[in-house]
């Protein structure tokens, strides 16, 4: 990060303690997401090796500049200027005069007769992310910043769209309404982290046996039931159908030893019907 040595000591003391006061970026810009058997993970503001600071900038701010309008802002954070801050003639809602953008994420000034009117649209309190499309998660995500103030609500949407050769923009500036802008940019930060989840849960036949135990159940239930209040049954012949549930043990073990006898054959002790008799 660049440090300006233009500006006084104590604007430099109040922007260190206001990094320190804002949300911890680790804190926000998070989204995991389930696609079939793939959990993809986004954590824009975790460093790696050429990024130390994640999707944040390390000037402590982006700016793009459109026609008349200019627009700073800072992703999963508040914004720092150690140089270009912004000139405003109303900057009372993100900082005042003399430290416009430092108490907000995102700031938009529009020049009007001559003078650039700044307004506040996104702040690190109020951040939601989400997949940029829901068909392709790998794509990236879509950060937006909002900002509620007495007489109007703004937001800024940024997608961050996963480009694992370098950072690229941002360079667009939409707006959509009275105070809703958009732009994008290409960032390692936006891929996400793939980890392939095992197990496809439930196959059809164990989904099967639990619907079949479920009706077993509600079955003995409302057996139970009936003939204990509407039959005046007592004991253990309240169970519906007691005789056959105690010859079960006994039919199962005679149907396996039916079966184990048709697929091993005559056992050794009986003779063929058409074996030979020596007389």
């Amino acid at each position: 990060m660049r440090i300006g040595g233009d500006l006084p000591r104590w604007v430099l003391i109040l922007t260190i303690l206001h990094r320190v006061s804002l949300f911890s970026a680790s804190d926000v810009c998070r989204l995991s997401v389930l696609d079939r058997y793939n959990l993809y993970t986004f954590s824009l503001a975790s460093p790696t090796s050429k990024f130390p600071h994640g999707v944040l900038s390390e000037d402590g701010f982006y700016k793009v500049a459109v026609n008349e309008t200019v627009l700073w802002f800072q992703l999963c954070d508040g914004m720092i200027f150690n140089h270009d801050p912004p000139t405003c003639a109303d900057c009372w809602d993100c900082g005042g005069p003399s430290r416009c953008g430092m108490d907000c994420s995102a700031l938009v000034a529009n020049n009007v007769k001559g003078y650039h009117v700044c307004t506040t649209i996104g702040r690190a309190s109020s951040v939601d992310i989400n997949l940029i499309d829901k068909n392709i998660p790998k794509k990236g995500v879509t950060v937006k910043m909002s900002s509620n103030g007495p007489d109007v609500n703004c937001s800024l949407s940024v997608s961050v769209i996963c480009e694992s050769n370098g950072v690229q923009g941002p360079y667009s500036l939409e707006q959509s309404g009275t105070c809703d802008y958009a732009t994008e940019m290409r960032h390692p930060s936006g891929c996400a982290e793939i980890v392939s989840v095992h197990g496809r849960g439930l196959g059809w036949f164990s989904t099967f046996l639990i619907i079949l135990f479920c009706f077993l159940g509600v079955y003995l239930l409302v057996g139970t039931v009936y003939r204990f209040f509407f039959l005046g049954v007592r004991g253990v012949d309240i169970i519906p159908n007691l005789g056959f549930w105690t010859s079960l043990p006994q039919r199962t073990q005679s149907s396996c030893a039916s079966l184990v006898r048709k697929f091993r054959g005559p056992s050794q002790g009986h003779r063929d019907s058409y074996s030979a008799v020596n007389f």
